[in-house]
């Protein structure tokens, strides 16, 4: 399904489908984004109200941890939410494609 670290292939290795439609967005940032802040958010505080250490401290510990957990998460996210656009048909709408609105 992926090229790169995160870019998607142009075709499936398996069985030659065409992937050069698919783009998964922001979607999966927008996630792991909430995911990472759910996590650590609540560890800094923790942390915060029973040691109340440094702020050096806490940016050697959280950045370090926000940023694995961001770039750990991204690529089975970008996964999932290609996979999930191609399973229910969500394309992304062409200009030079006619608009099938109610109009007709």
């Amino acid at each position: 399904m992926f090229s790169g670290f995160l870019k998607y292939a142009d075709a499936c290795e398996a069985c030659g489908l065409d992937f050069s439609s698919e783009d998964a967005g922001d979607g999966p940032a927008v996630f792991i984004i909430l995911i990472a802040g759910f996590i650590v958010v609540p560890l800094a505080l923790v942390l915060e109200l029973a040691a109340a250490p440094p702020l050096w401290l806490h940016a050697l510990i959280w950045l370090p941890l926000a940023t694995a957990l961001c770039v750990g998460l991204l690529r089975p996210f970008r996964g999932v939410m290609f996979t999930l656009q191609w399973h229910h048909s969500a394309r992304e709408a062409r200009l030079d494609e006619p608009d099938d609105g109610p109009e007709g």
